[in-house]
């Protein structure tokens, strides 16, 4: 195998170029590898699923020796699904693009999540997400700042013209797993919704871009689901639905599966979404969703605040939420509940199973350009209760609504809220409260870690405009066996390399190798007699790459004198 960075035959030369990245992780990884390692592409058009695949198979065997990254390095990488695996990181390089295929066969099926029973889209099942994995411990998805691009818009019509035949795929998604870490990104163009961690604990979402058109279906920002022990923060969402809705199963299914969303922290996090809520609690929650804490919220031309969505038949809870220091520009309400909304997946729900809904704090919000103030509409025999709202002035838009106040079946206090609220929650001398304590997820220590796509520096004193002058490399009469990658050539457009020569080199493959069988970028380079034929970018010579006929000093025959050995 030939490679600059140089491999062939026992030669292994490890070139310097670029400056290692550091991130920060909840575990750095002892060993590294770099998609193009593995056949990688990054021209946009050449799929890459294989690569990713292959990558993640040979990186897997670290898992129990310090784990393992692999680091996606700038291009565009046109991919399907794949899965990751444990005690793995996956880095992308800040000029790497995802591209999401658009071709369905890269997308393997699966059946529903048993806590919802069908598929959101059609109830005959979904499709993997892009970057999927399911019963893993320690897995982190991040880079700085490079971007995973779901090319949606062919899911988006698909799905208006109802030729959808599974639901479609998300970009992030991890099931039954522990210690997850999604971080650093940026996230555009979704199928569906973006993250979606389900049957997860200790879940850690910071520092995501999320973007789609706000009149994309279904592009929900962060789903947490099922989940516990989750922190999101410092995040920013454009979506064409919520920007993060919390969920926990839907009517029996999410009944029967019984696993709720708990313990969950939203912070300093902001959103984009004229028809939809800043952060929506529901309208899947059959399994419960308990103890969510928000604060240092800002949202900006979107339908809501902190939104509960419910309905007859879902049953379970959504009880001991909090809510502070909410900055809201330009909405239609401030706050709502509403125990009427959405479907059911088929008609097995139990229209006795009435969701409970209790001890609902809001406190000191600023809301500016308000349509309407509240929406508080619980069930008939079923009210809404333990509901607290106080410190909280709204500021109405030029043409408010005159009912600013409706408020149906709930019941609850307020204190210093302008405009005055319904008489449903009654003036009281109170604060509303927020938990002192901290949440486990709180406390987790993050560790600075490193990236390069080819070598570390001894310190941070090195030259970035210190390149190598790769010229005048000669191989010639070789046999390899069982290889991989039969040549990977190329430092880069800023570092040509020329002058390369390749002569009787016969190289027989492995049963498992990566295809293009070379890889060859920004060089100048003849072959001759080479097997397999090498790539474009080498003129076809008949010619004899030179090997020196002089000798060095060291061959002449000099005399060492060597020390005696003692006794």
């Amino acid at each position: 195998m030939i490679s600059i960075f140089l491999i062939l035959g026992s030669l292994v030369s490890t070139l310097l170029a670029g400056a290692s990245t550091e991130y920060q992780a909840i575990n750095c990884r002892k060993h590294s590898a770099v998609l193009t390692d593995f056949g990688g592409v990054g021209d946009g058009k050449t799929s890459n699923t294989k690569a990713f695949k292959a990558a993640i198979a040979e990186l897997s065997q670290y898992a129990s020796d310090g784990g393992a990254q692999l680091i996606v390095p700038p291009g565009k990488w046109l991919t399907g699904s794949f899965n990751l695996s444990s005690h793995f990181t996956l880095f992308l390089h800040k000029d790497a693009v995802l591209l999401a295929s658009q071709d369905e066969a890269e997308w393997p099926a699966f059946p529903p999540l048993p806590s919802y029973g069908v598929g959101r889209d059609e109830h005959a099942g979904r499709f993997s997400s892009l970057i999927f994995g399911t019963h893993l411990t320690d897995v982190v998805v991040t880079g700085n700042n490079g971007t995973i691009d779901g090319q949606g818009a062919v899911w988006w019509d698909k799905f208006h013209q109802k030729k959808l035949k599974l639901t479609r795929p998300y970009l992030i998604e991890f099931l039954y797993s522990d210690q997850v870490q999604i971080s650093n990104l940026t996230l555009i163009n979704s199928p569906s919704w973006n993250v979606h961690p389900t049957y997860c604990s200790n879940v850690l979402i910071q520092w995501l871009t999320i973007l789609a058109p706000v009149d994309s279906p279904n592009t929900d920002g962060i789903n947490p689901d099922s989940s516990s022990n989750v922190r999101i923060e410092d995040s920013f969402v454009v979506s064409g639905d919520d920007c993060i809705a919390v969920k926990s199963g839907w009517d029996e299914y999410g009944i029967k599966f019984g696993r709720p969303t708990q313990h969950l922290v939203i912070r300093r996090f902001t959103c984009i979404s004229p028809d939809s809520a800043t952060i929506a609690l529901g309208s899947e929650m059959s399994g419960g969703i308990q103890d969510v804490r928000a604060e240092d919220i800002t949202a900006l031309s979107t339908q809501s605040g902190v939104r509960i969505k419910t309905a007859v038949g879902r049953g379970a809870y959504v009880k001991d939420i909090f809510v502070r220091r909410m900055t809201l520009k330009t909405m239609k309400y401030a706050f709502w509940m509403t125990g009427s909304y959405g479907s059911h997946p088929d008609t097995g729900y139990d229209p006795k199973a009435l969701p409970e809904i209790k001890g609902i704090s809001y406190k000191d919000i600023v809301a500016e350009n308000v349509t309407y103030s509240a929406r508080l509409e619980g069930i008939e025999n079923d009210p809404f209760t333990g509901i607290c709202i106080s410190n909280v002035n709204i500021s109405l838009t030029l043409k408010p609504k005159e009912l600013q106040w409706n408020c149906t079946d709930i019941q609850g206090v307020s204190s210093k809220v302008t405009p005055q609220p319904c008489a449903a929650l009654p003036e009281k001398s109170i604060e509303c409260p927020f938990p002192e304590d901290r949440l486990p997820i709180e406390d987790v220590k993050l560790q600075t870690c490193s990236a390069s796509s080819y070598a570390s520096h001894a310190d941070e004193g090195y030259d970035a405009k210190a390149l190598l002058e790769i010229t005048r490399i000669n191989y010639k009469d070789e046999v390899d066996e069982n290889i991989t990658i039969q040549g990977k050539l190329g430092l880069g457009e800023e570092n040509p390399s020329i002058g390369i020569c390749i002569y009787n080199i016969t190289m027989s493959l492995a049963k498992k190798h990566n295809e293009p069988a070379w890889n060859c970028t920004d060089i100048s380079a003849v072959s001759s007699n080479a097997t397999p034929k090498s790539c474009s970018a080498m003129a076809k010579k008949s010619m004899e790459c030179p090997f020196p006929e002089d000798k060095l000093p060291i061959e002449k025959g000099s005399k060492l004198v060597l020390p005696l050995a003692r006794s």
